[in-house]
């Protein structure tokens, strides 16, 4: 009988701050066979990654964690993970269990080059020289895919996209060769055409060399044609654990029922989508979320044909006899090349090339692609936050391209967006409430501080948060509750005109959600036009009347929201619909 590589015996791991103590992990087993891949499910909050952190003696300090991780340590007898000392889980560190984050850039050094980070690493486990330890970090970057190895060797983190610094980070972890890999959250927030490619590494990776991987992740769809077996965490204790596709398609908890249901490309354009407070019942005697018998079919992807040709609400023809919002003309945004990338001299990268497009009002058009198409710079230059070469972009009449500085500032208070990370858009030192109010008082709105504070709160009941979070500072919310302070900071200026920037791609898909239903509730109450920029082309035909398509700078397709996603004419668009997780089938 094969031995277990990992085995998992009653872990629990409880937080003690300010005397308080917090069960975040509560009496967990689960075995990890040589060869397999176990994903670990479930939302933030939900002890995945605390687990994953454990096996590598990685917690906090104020952190207890009980029970046995029972590790086969290269064919040698069994070694419990937690009660091994520092010298022993650095010999381990790196070398038989190696570990992907999920954030590369925060993971990977910017004052060194990629190149040196894994020879550092080849180093310090392996006797090698360093011209040898540069060969092979050199043949790692070809192997993970990577473009022009050898000048990557070169290059900072910062030169790199972000689907190339997670595969800097798998070649880190690959360099020597361990028994198991974890990987956390390796895809979020990456385009669904890179979180294939990611995810077929790791399965080609683990097919090759025997590997066993440990796949966290919040999103169901994404480990179904990778994982062996699943574990379903909710708030530290395990729900559901088997067969990845007995779980996926057997599944007998609610709770996993909810977080497939929650998927947009599960449900028609516009409408509610569930979100996991909706599998709860009322609470029970001891105050705690009991599930309800919810039934709900969330395996069968087909639709029906009435959906497939639905005509959006929005019609064309109606829009065309009106007056645009927006008016997008010719408009090219080129930077200027570095030598080493460009072979003749003067050459720049043409971030957006020779694009045209208008929006209507009322109406949210969607702006979908890969990272580095330039659907960001695009969406930066509409706002006048990076200059455009050539072309114009003319807001309600008024042609910003053509403005000096000093002019546009009154114009911004029209035109709002809602960044990507919630996190990075709001000061530390600023409570929340006052961090709604500043633009307000750039811009004059409401003539008292009291009025505009009466005004934050309102929105901040409007976002779905109550009057006693304008005194609280970010960290003490979490990644969706940001991103809705973030919406009712945009919202305070009472702008005509929204750009929303991957303002959902790295939220658990119960959290996204949540806010995909709050912007369709928003876009009711105050009749805002939008753009919504995604790689994800699910989301993006969820949320938007229209669709863009863009490529290398280019829009390369656009069209009704169904008619894009359902019958897609570029081979490029249909690629990112092949890549998205979970997928609707057309039959």
């Amino acid at each position: 009988m094969i031995k277990p590589l990992l085995q998992v015996k009653n872990l629990s791991i409880d937080f003690i701050a300010d005397g308080n103590l917090t069960n975040a992990v509560k009496n967990i087993s689960f075995n990890l066979g040589p060869g397999e891949i176990l994903a670990i499910v479930g939302e933030s909050g939900s002890g995945k990654s605390v687990t994953a952190l454990s096996l590598l003696q990685l917690l906090p300090k104020q952190t207890k964690a009980k029970g046995q991780i029972l590790f086969l340590h290269k064919e040698k007898a069994a070694v419990d993970l937690l009660k091994i000392s520092a010298k022993e889980i650095n010999g381990i560190r790196g070398k038989d269990i190696a570990m992907i984050f999920q954030e590369p850039m925060t993971s990977l050094n910017p004052v060194f080059t990629c190149g040196e980070q894994v020879m550092e690493t080849i180093q310090l486990h392996q006797q090698i020289s360093l011209k040898d330890a540069k060969e092979k970090t050199r043949a790692l970057f070809e192997k993970v895919n990577l473009p022009t190895p050898a000048e990557m060797l070169n290059r900072y983190p910062h030169e790199l996209s972000g689907g190339q610094k997670q595969r800097v980070m798998i070649a880190m972890a690959m360099c020597c060769n361990p028994s198991l890999l974890i990987a956390d959250e390796p895809t979020t927030a990456l385009d669904v055409t890179l979180q294939k490619t990611i995810l077929q590494l790791i399965k080609k990776l683990q097919k090759q060399i025997g590997l066993s991987v440990i796949f966290i992740t919040h999103d169901l769809d994404l480990i179904a044609d990778i994982a062996d077996k699943v574990v379903v965490l909710y708030k530290g204790e395990i729900i559901e654990q088997g067969v990845t596709k007995e779980v996926l398609q057997k599944s007998k908890q609610p709770y996993t029922k909810a977080l497939l249901a929650c998927r947009p490309a599960r449900h028609k354009r516009g409408e509610r989508l569930p979100v996991v407070s909706d599998f709860f019942s009322a609470v029970t005697k001891d105050n705690a979320p009991a599930f309800k018998s919810v039934v709900i079919n969330v395996v069968e992807t087909k639709i029906n044909s009435q959906l497939k040709n639905e005509i959006t609400d929005n019609d064309l023809s109606k829009q065309n006899s009106l007056a645009p919002v927006l008016e997008v003309e010719n408009l090219n945004i080129h930077y200027p090349g570095k030598k080493k990338l460009f072979k003749k001299p003067g050459a720049s990268f043409k971030a957006v090339n020779d694009v045209s497009f208008k929006v209507y009002k009322g109406e949210t058009i969607g702006l979908v692609g890969e990272s580095g198409c330039g659907k960001t710079t695009l969406g930066r230059a509409i706002l006048q936050l990076i200059p455009a070469t050539s072309g114009n972009i003319i807001l309600n009449g008024i042609n910003l391209t053509a403005l000096p500085q000093k002019k546009l500032q009154p114009l911004r208070r029209d035109l709002q967006i809602v960044f990507q990370d919630p996190y990075g858009s709001l000061n530390p030192r600023l409570m929340i409430g006052n961090a709604i109010m500043e633009p307000m008082k750039v811009h004059n709105i409401l003539a008292t501080s009291t009025l505009r504070k009466e005004k934050v709160i309102e929105l901040l009941e409007k976002v779905n948060l109550s009057a006693d979070h304008f005194y609280r500072y970010p960290h003490q919310f979490s990644g969706g509750q940001r991103q809705r302070i973030c919406i009712a900071r945009a919202l305070a200026l009472k702008p005509s005109f929204l750009i929303f920037d991957e303002s959902v791609s790295a939220l658990d898909v119960s959290v996204q959600a949540q806010v995909l239903n709050l912007i369709n509730n928003l876009k009711k109450d105050f009749g805002f036009t939008s753009i919504f920029i995604s790689h994800d082309l699910s989301v993006v035909r969820y949320i938007s009347d229209r669709i863009l398509v863009m490529s290398k700078g280019r829009i390369v397709e656009e069209g009704l929201a169904d008619e894009v996603y359902f019958s897609p004419k570029n081979e490029y668009t249909k690629k990112l619909i092949d890549a998205i997780p979970g997928k609707i089938i057309i039959g």
